[in-house]
């Protein structure tokens, strides 16, 4: 299974800082699976990029070129040189690789274990890949063995339980600032999933009014309908930061939407009332040098690791039943895995058998034309039954997967044995 390989970086390895430079447009991920699997390194690939990692799982013919393909890729398109970033890699070959995405499927390689978002995230990114024509036989296999041990992850354990998510570890955050949310005026910026998630964990802590803002204004509408608050444009943002005691940001914006110079002039008439900027995207969305005004604080991504630690310890239980299955089920996909290298082989003998036998029927038909045409067909299921009774145990032992013989092994053999050319 060491055609399977995935390179990345995500929280653990890498910085926040480091993690928004690396992080991948929707546009750029496909631009990067076009690039890549042009690559004559690359037989299959798929990108994924959250605000946690950005990984590229890849099924290879050699595994150091393909790799050199995929930093040199990352360090072209993003505009950062491999030293700044190199050390932040992780490369997993064959059962790790397996393992790794299996493990990221059912969030137990999150910041926050248990989180349902990285499921959906893995599947969109699927979908891409699916949609570009870069995900073949190895990798749709893979994937769709992923989202069915995730799944099993999360019906048989109770690492889901008491949901804990980034959005949630948000509203955590900004709970103990101000030791309780009642009344408190929130502004999101951002429509999407985590949004969604951070206005009901909100609702819980009867916050007071809620304002909304997204780029496509529609959305923004949709969300603030659906919990009684109030819609604003994107332009309105800076004057709406009058008003907000508490604002999270998760958009996907490639730049800042606040800066320090925008805020300091809204603290002004704010008459330095503390506001809290909680920035739960990547690339950020918050000017971390907001944090230089007084009464003006910025917590990002890597700051709700602290309050995401309090609420897993439990999940950490879990996560043990979690590991087996996920073991046992990369035991059964390199079963699978293994099996495809034999196909060929079975197939190109399958194939030469048939022939020497079906040239020899017809050279001894020759000679009995007295023979009916029910006769021939009975002579044709007799050579079909012989050559399947004779290939049955060869082929059977090719398929085996018990770990008492060298199977590569027995493919040579069985390829010199019979003069065979499997492509």
């Amino acid at each position: 299974m060491n055609d399977i390989v995935l390179i990345g970086l995500n929280h653990k390895t890498a910085p926040v800082e480091l993690r928004e430079c690396i992080a991948f447009s929707p546009e750029e991920i496909a631009i990067g699976l076009d690039r890549l699997i042009k690559s004559p390194h690359i037989n299959e690939v798929l990108l994924i990029s959250t605000c946690n990692r950005v990984e590229v799982l890849m099924k290879v013919n050699e595994i150091a070129p393909a790799i050199k393909t995929v930093t040199s890729f990352i360090s072209e398109i993003k505009n950062i040189s491999l030293r700044q970033f190199e050390n932040a890699l992780y490369v997993h070959e064959g059962d790790k690789a397996v393992q790794h995405i299996f493990r990221v499927a059912s969030s137990l390689d999150s910041m926050v274990v248990g989180e349902p978002q990285i499921l959906g995230q893995l599947k969109a990114a699927y979908q891409l890949a699916t949609t570009n024509k870069t995900s073949g036989v190895v990798l749709n296999r893979l994937l769709h063995k992923t989202f069915a041990v995730a799944k099993r992850v999360r019906s048989e354990t109770g690492i889901g339980n008491h949901a804990v998510s980034i959005s949630y570890a948000a509203i955590e955050l900004g709970r103990k600032i101000f030791g309780s949310l009642e009344g408190k005026t929130v502004l999101l910026i951002g429509a999407g999933e985590m949004a969604e998630l951070a206005v009901e964990h909100l609702i819980r802590h009867r916050t007071g009014d809620l304002i909304v803002s997204n780029r496509t204004f529609e959305h923004g509408v949709e969300l603030a309908q659906k919990f009684n608050g109030k819609a604003i444009k994107f332009e309105e943002i800076i004057d709406s930061l009058k008003l907000a005691d508490v604002v999270i940001s998760s958009t996907g914006s490639p730049n800042y939407i606040v800066s320090r110079k925008q805020v300091k002039e809204v603290m002004k008439s704010r008459r330095n009332r503390s506001i809290f900027f909680i920035d739960i995207a990547v690339p950020r969305d918050i000017d971390p040098d907001i944090n230089r005004i007084n009464n003006a604080y910025v917590y990002d991504i890597d700051d709700l690791k602290g309050v995401i630690n309090e609420n897993v310890e439990d999940r950490k239980k879990e996560a043990i039943k979690s590991e087996r299955i996920i073991d046992e089920a990369v035991i059964n996909f390199k079963k699978w895995n293994e099996s495809l290298a034999v196909v060929p082989t079975i197939v190109e003998l399958r194939k030469k058998v048939e022939t020497i036998a079906q040239a020899e029927l017809n050279k001894t038909l020759q000679d009995l034309s007295h023979l009916s045409a029910h006769d021939c067909e009975a002579l044709n299921r007799m050579i079909s039954a012989l050559i399947n009774k004779i290939l049955h145990d060869p082929t059977m032992l090719l398929k085996s997967t018990g770990s008492h013989w060298n199977k590569s092994s027995y493919l040579d053999l069985i390829q010199k044995l019979f003069k065979l050319d499997p492509r």
